[in-house]
């Protein structure tokens, strides 16, 4: 259990450098205001951690759009702020470019492509949806309703202000099993924007069926898509490229992120 603690730690250790430049347009003082840059954690989302950010560009916008909700764009691209921070960079940059490079916006929030994010209570409240949608799936909501509000508080700070220890005192709680079964059905996401226009695919997958333990070429399979037809492929969670011979089970105890579900792409090489 030590090994896999350590495995947990890890993963949630996870950073990513960015580079925040102000949208050229937006600039409304004589001279640009320089790049910031920010080690941020995979695992968390975009507005937990860019206070800093916002002040230090909304000094150089017009004083009229100093309190519109800031938002991001990677390549023309409006980044969902609901999408955890690693998630988005596995699924849109190919070339692995570091710093990743974003563009900060304060005007034309493109209500049509991002929910709107006024306040951190909007974000706890999508990871309690969340967690309550992945404990449905892998205990029937069972130990969330269970959970004390304080539990709750406890995965909510947890991941606010970057405590690992606070955070899986209550999160372990949610992957607890019997060894026979495993869970009910496995929370995953899997976002293959080459085969569907949907933002992911979602279907029941069970962890072990027939005494079999399931593994992640088994979830591949039952997506009915052939996913080789465009060449070679990873599956990517965190940055790693995941063998497909790996157990569900093992995966969804330790590479979930803190909303409990599994955030995969369907990655192929750049020709």
């Amino acid at each position: 259990m030590a090994e896999d603690r350590e495995i947990l730690r890890e993963i949630w250790e996870g950073r990513l450098p960015v580079c925040f430049t102000l949208a050229t347009e937006e600039v409304s003082t004589p001279i640009a205001p320089d790049p910031f840059y920010l080690m941020v954690p995979r695992l968390t989302y975009f507005p937990l951690v860019t206070d800093k950010v916002r002040r230090h560009f909304v000094r150089c916008v017009v004083p009229e759009k100093h309190d519109n909700e800031m938002w991001l764009e990677f390549e023309k691209c409006p980044l969902k702020w609901h999408y955890p921070i690693g998630l988005l960079y596995d699924l849109l940059v190919t070339n692995s470019e570091l710093p990743w490079q974003l563009t900060v916006h304060f005007d034309k929030y493109p209500d049509n492509k991002l929910l709107k994010c006024p306040s951190k209570d909007v974000v706890e409240s999508h990871l309690m949806h969340s967690l309550k949608e992945a404990d449905a799936l892998k205990h029937k909501n069972h130990i969330m309703a269970l959970m004390q509000e304080r539990d709750h508080k406890q995965l909510w700070l947890g991941l606010l202000h970057d405590r690992f220890d606070q955070f899986w005192s209550a999160n372990r709680k949610l992957m607890e099993h019997s060894a026979e079964d495993g869970f009910r059905y496995i929370p995953f996401r899997l976002y293959a924007p080459q085969f569907t226009s949907k933002p992911f695919m979602q279907y029941l997958v069970k962890s072990i069926e027939n005494e079999k333990r399931l593994t992640l070429e088994d979830l591949l399979q039952r997506a009915n898509l052939n996913f080789e037809s465009k060449g070679p492929f990873q599956v990517v969670i965190h940055g790693i490229d995941l063998p497909l011979e790996t157990h569900l089970q093992w995966i969804s105890e330790h590479l979930s992120y803190p909303d409990n579900f599994l955030h995969l792409c369907i990655r192929y090489s750049s020709p």
